[in-house]
């Protein structure tokens, strides 16, 4: 006799049939060409590469994490539209990204519109000051990059600076910002130069900064091409002075494009994650920083960057985050972001707040100096 199978009988198959649980889809847009690629190419690659090992451990309450990544190629419009789809066709329940500011504030927008988490990996402050509901970040901020170099130039006997800085969103943030931190640290700006994105040479503006009497040293806020070629330039012409660069080009690839014999004594303040060896055992961050760096480079067969380590460190706030909240809901979500406290990452020790959305203090900062085509740690 046949066996006859009803309609709610039918049902109740399929369901047992079906996956019990549905992916959860993590968004990013970061500019994996373009200007920025020497910073959006290491992201990628660790945000792929960090989604793979957390399926591999099982995902997330045993539900497994879908990667939906574009490439912004740098251009904020392009940024913004990607992160529109992310929320509107993806149905992403967070989204990581925002390699450079103009990028960062593009996502940002549809982040607070749509009110999904959203974590950014750039380095201006306005990022998150004012504090957004739905938006927090990794990087320092250029003003804490400030503070942290006037603090070398003191104790260095230096308070007569030149100011050099692009025209970019992370440039011009970071110029007001020294600008601002100058005027109570005891730094007297002397000379204020600028350059756009494209220009391929900068003798003139050096030439100008340095033949401002007093001027004791010049530092430079900036990412991307232009503080390379600052730094040859201002080998060619035999500026002796001390050169400061901003924690937008704390990588190798920086000292690879400016030419090691160019970049030496040059110093910036940046991560753990480029003296990872030299850390002190005893330093909480060591640990993390030398797991990252042998994953990272084992999967990408390339150096790791301060940039990867931005990506790093926000899937690790996030994936904390999807493991506490009590729900895959965006606003269960960002409430779960906003309560993390003490989780140690390759840029610091995050310890978010309502009030605080990049959750790191100026201890986290490390000031670096290039020496032999390397870093080493300034004491």
């Amino acid at each position: 006799m046949k066996r006859i199978v009803t309609g709610a009988l039918a049902l109740a198959l399929l369901a047992t049939a079906a996956p019990a649980l549905a992916d959860i889809k993590i968004g990013a847009v970061v500019s994996e060409t373009g200007p920025a690629s020497s910073l959006g190419d290491p992201e990628a690659k660790t945000i792929r590469m960090m989604v793979e090992e957390l399926n591999a451990k099982g995902g997330i309450k045993g539900e497994k994490a879908k990667l939906v990544l574009y490439d912004d190629g740098g251009d904020p419009s392009k940024a913004k539209t990607f992160a529109t789809r992310l929320v509107e066709d993806d149905g992403v329940v967070a989204m990581v990204g925002g390699t450079t500011t103009g990028t960062s504030l593009a996502i940002l927008a549809v982040a607070e519109e749509s009110k999904v988490p959203f974590i950014s990996l750039a380095g201006a402050i306005e990022i998150i000051d004012p504090v957004k509901p739905f938006t927090f970040k990794t990087p320092h901020t250029d003003r804490m990059a400030c503070q942290k170099i006037f603090d070398d130039m003191k104790a260095r006997g230096l308070t007569k600076i030149g100011l050099i800085s692009g025209t970019d969103g992370f440039g011009a943030s970071m110029r007001a910002q020294c600008i601002a931190v100058a005027k109570t640290s005891g730094i007297e700006i002397v000379a204020d130069e600028t350059y756009g994105p494209k220009d391929a040479d900068m003798t003139p503006q050096l030439t100008n900064i340095r033949n401002k009497p007093g001027i004791q040293a010049v530092l430079n806020t900036g990412f991307g091409q232009g503080p390379a070629t600052i730094t040859r330039n201002y080998a060619q012409l035999g500026i002796t002075l001390p050169l400061y660069q901003s924690h937008g080009v704390a990588s190798n690839a920086f000292i690879e494009l400016s030419g090691a014999k160019n970049a030496e004594g040059v110093r910036l303040p940046g991560t753990a994650l480029l003296v990872g060896e030299l850390l002190d055992p005893k330093d909480p961050q060591k640990p993390v920083v030398l797991a990252y760096k042998a994953s990272f480079e084992k999967a990408a067969n390339a150096p790791v960057s301060t940039f990867g380590g931005y990506a790093h460190d926000a899937m690790r706030i996030l994936t904390e985050a999807l493991n506490k909240a009590p729900s895959a809901k965006p606003a269960a979500i960002r409430d779960a972001i906003e309560s993390t406290n003490g989780l140690v990452g390759t840029t610091g020790t995050y310890n978010y707040s309502k009030t605080d959305h990049l959750g790191l203090d100026l201890s986290a900062f490390r000031m670096l100096e290039i020496s032999n085509g390397g870093w080493k740690l300034v004491k």
